[in-house]
């Protein structure tokens, strides 16, 4: 295996970013709607028409997307000591099973903290698995008693977490 590139993903990716997220999905249990092949090329089409919103990041190898997460940037409202504000989510961070464990999915969450600042954002948010907190803490993110969700669709279903 080569070395691990952590970068912003190419439009040319953005179908194997998409088979990744299918992976995700299944991996956890979930049902896909569509056969991998077919999310993947919708997903493409997506995330071109959502760049304007939506910046993803991705870990290759030999010329392979084996990561991905995403920065969705949100504005805010403006404030008499802010005007120009917004916030950012960090969105569907998965790494291919064969490549975890060894510092991909941090590399990943660094680059998204790192484009949040560099955007000016007053935040980064990440609704995360209990498994992987401890990363997300690692890198900087922490618990706040005053950040509150709630669900408004399908509450239950894996999915929400995602």
């Amino acid at each position: 295996m080569g070395d691990i590139e952590v970068r912003p993903a190419r439009p040319t990716e953005w179908a194997a970013v998409g088979g990744l997220r299918w992976d995700s999905v299944f991996e956890f249990g979930g049902e896909a709607l569509d056969p991998r092949e077919v999310f993947a090329e919708e997903f493409a089409r997506w995330a071109r028409d959502h760049q304007d919103t939506h910046e993803c990041v991705v870990a290759v190898t030999d010329g392979e997307v084996i990561g991905m997460t995403w920065l969705a940037v949100v504005p805010r409202v403006p404030s008499a000591r802010a005007f120009d504000r917004a916030s950012g989510d960090l969105q569907c961070a998965y790494v291919a099973p064969g490549h975890r464990n060894r510092g991909v999915g941090g590399r990943l969450i660094d680059a998204i903290v790192d484009r949040a600042r560099e955007r000016r954002l007053e935040r980064v948010t990440v609704h995360s698995s209990p498994r992987a907190v401890p990363v997300y803490e690692r890198h900087g993110f922490s618990s706040e008693g005053r950040l509150l969700h709630v669900y408004v669709v399908h509450r239950d279903a894996p999915e929400a977490s995602g």
